[in-house]
């Protein structure tokens, strides 16, 4: 919840998560297609990082696990990293309308 965050922190980081319209073969659309980040699972570089954790960090589970845990197939991560807004923009609604 983005007031608790504002409450508790005095600055916010550079993660963000977000579902894909449609299913996890969208999501992994959505990923192919996109240029500036690296697909990994570490999130802690200075480059944009990019993961499906369906895929990369929880598909031992299996899709009734994850789906107890709130790990849906089509969430993506998203580790947004020193690259130029508007060149991060620019491929993501690039990859984005690629996915419709």
């Amino acid at each position: 919840d983005h007031a608790i965050v504002k409450r508790q922190m005095s600055g916010f980081g550079g993660v963000v998560s977000f579902e894909v319209k449609g299913d996890l073969w969208s999501a992994a659309k959505f990923i192919d297609n996109v240029k500036l980040p690296y697909i990994a699972p570490s999130l802690g570089g200075v480059e944009s990082l990019i993961e499906m954790p369906a895929v990369q960090s929880y598909w031992g589970f299996g899709p009734e696990k994850r789906a107890q845990i709130g790990i849906k197939e089509n969430l993506v991560r998203f580790s947004i990293g020193v690259e130029s807004v508007e060149d991060i923009w620019n491929d993501l609604v690039q990859a984005l309308a690629k996915v419709e």
